[in-house]
């Protein structure tokens, strides 16, 4: 029997701040869009040594490393948030720094080298210490910042190896410190979407999907991603949010294996000791086949997923974006326009800062962080034995 698809024909409007208003029966309720992956949400550590948060309280965030990210999304999203603000940095330059104090309004005490991050047991006005640092010294500032007592954001990927990885989760446990993944699109009624679709089965297992993330990056702009040292390469960079959506798409499942085969090189006056392109395959063990690929090197960028059930379908265009998304399933076109807008950071953040008030998990914990590390760790083995490789979750 073929298998049929049914033309969208109404609109599914998702929910944003909880400030609006639900009024249509075919809204995704609060619990699915608050309500987090589910099995996969593991605890990642118990209360801060710090006293308990009041539930009105408002917790402070420094960010450790003020590049683009940091500059463009995070601290324009700490002028969003309800639940936490932007308290303190750290950062190589102490200009840079009395720059931030002064335009954000945190006092110059709480402005720390990467030398001096220990001190930030000292500053009992910040809570929680967001790593936006080249993916390679996430570990070693992670660390640092449970061991000064304080609750950790690391921003994707995770870290470079599993070893560093299990480390970290290690010393934020010993800290009693609560672990959150920077995985924004967690918070995304889209994304809320696909895993409610993937726990209720409402196309059936999904089967088939695709993810691809790429980009053409000019040389003049890469910095450390164009080399390994640091931890760069796209698919650390851009495949790590393939990497998510196949998982959401896939659900609980046992294991996984992966074949992988790098791209070519074309411009390896650029591309030394890196990837310039990936492409890769998922076989989950309920079936599902995700076929993923990243790449600095597109001319034309690539920015989308599909999964694909017995059922039905779910597609999301821009899907890796930081806003501008546009989704859709086989039966509806997906709506998401909060008013006012609101970065997806802003609503992670809130979150994290929630949980730690409410004393709960984090829906983006250290262990699936761990997970996604070792799957793109298997991918590089993958493309450089040319052999499946198979991996338990």
């Amino acid at each position: 029997m073929k298998k049929r698809l049914i033309p969208a024909q109404k609109s599914l409007l998702l929910p944003g701040r909880a400030s609006e208003t639900v009024v249509s029966r075919t809204l995704i309720s609060r619990r699915a869009f608050n309500g987090g992956i589910g099995a996969m949400a593991f605890a990642a550590g118990t209360a801060g040594h710090a006293q308990p948060a009041r539930p009105d309280q408002k917790l402070g965030v420094a960010l450790v490393g003020l590049g683009s990210y940091s500059t463009g999304e995070l601290a324009p999203a700490l002028l969003e948030t309800k639940s936490c603000y932007l308290a303190g940095v750290v950062t190589g330059s102490p200009e840079k720094g009395k720059k931030w104090a002064h335009d954000f309004r945190f006092p110059e005490r709480n402005i720390f080298s990467y030398e001096t991050m220990a001190d930030l047991r000292n500053a009992p006005d910040i809570d929680i210490v967001y790593i936006v640092t080249p993916n390679a010294l996430h570990a070693q500032h992670a660390i640092a910042a449970a061991r000064a007592g304080k609750h950790v954001i690391s921003e994707k990927p995770f870290t470079t190896s599993v070893a560093d990885a299990e480390a970290v989760i290690a010393a934020c446990r010993e800290a009693k410190v609560k672990l959150s993944i920077g995985y924004r699109l967690h918070f995304h009624p889209f994304y809320n979407e696909l895993m409610r679709l993937t726990r209720e089965k409402e196309f059936g297992e999904f089967t088939s999907a695709r993810g691809e993330n790429a980009y053409q990056k000019k040389d003049e702009t890469a910095g450390w991603r164009f080399g390994k040292t640091l931890g760069g390469g796209p698919v650390r960079d851009l495949g790590i949010y393939v990497i998510q959506a196949a998982c959401m798409a896939a659900g609980d499942v046992a294991s996984v294996s992966i074949t992988a085969q790098q791209g070519p090189a074309t411009r390896p006056k650029f591309f030394v000791d890196i990837e310039e392109s990936m492409a890769w395959t998922m076989t989950f063990s309920n079936g599902l086949v995700c076929d993923c690929t990243t790449s600095y090197v597109n001319k034309r960028e690539q920015n989308d997923f599909r999964a694909e059930g017995p059922q039905g379908w779910i597609k999301i265009k821009n899907a890796f974006g930081y806003r501008d998304l546009e989704g859709a399933t086989s039966r509806t076109r997906l709506i998401y326009n909060p008013r006012p807008p609101v970065r997806l950071q802003a609503l992670q953040m809130d979150d994290f800062a929630r949980c730690i008030i409410e004393d709960r998990p984090s829906r983006v914990p250290g262990e699936m962080g761990l997970r996604d590390v070792k799957i793109t760790a298997a991918i590089f083995e993958a493309a450089a034995t040319g052999e499946r490789v198979q991996l338990k979750l």
